[in-house]
């Protein structure tokens, strides 16, 4: 098993059957677990990257009522590398 965690961030709340929807979802073989972050409206989906991919957590996520508009990178931009200086 390979184990990914993938990134959404969502327009607007989940409404009730959304949310019901959304808390069934990890019962999909493959989910490991779903975490939201009202603040910052983010979803984070550990998933089994062996069984599932990206494409298809974000499918399941839209059809349970979610209204995903990004994904979010979780790797942190790095900063660009300094110009050789040149003698």
């Amino acid at each position: 098993m390979t184990t990914v965690d993938i990134l959404f961030r969502y327009a607007a709340e989940p409404g009730d059957a959304a949310a019901f929807a959304l808390g069934n979802l990890r019962e999909v073989y493959g989910i490991r677990s779903v975490l939201f972050d009202r603040t910052a409206r983010t979803v984070r989906v550990e998933f089994d990257a062996t069984r599932l991919n990206g494409a298809t957590v974000a499918g399941l996520l839209r059809q349970a009522g979610l209204q995903l508009s990004e994904e979010v990178s979780l790797v942190p931009p790095q900063p660009a590398p300094e110009a050789a200086a040149t003698a």
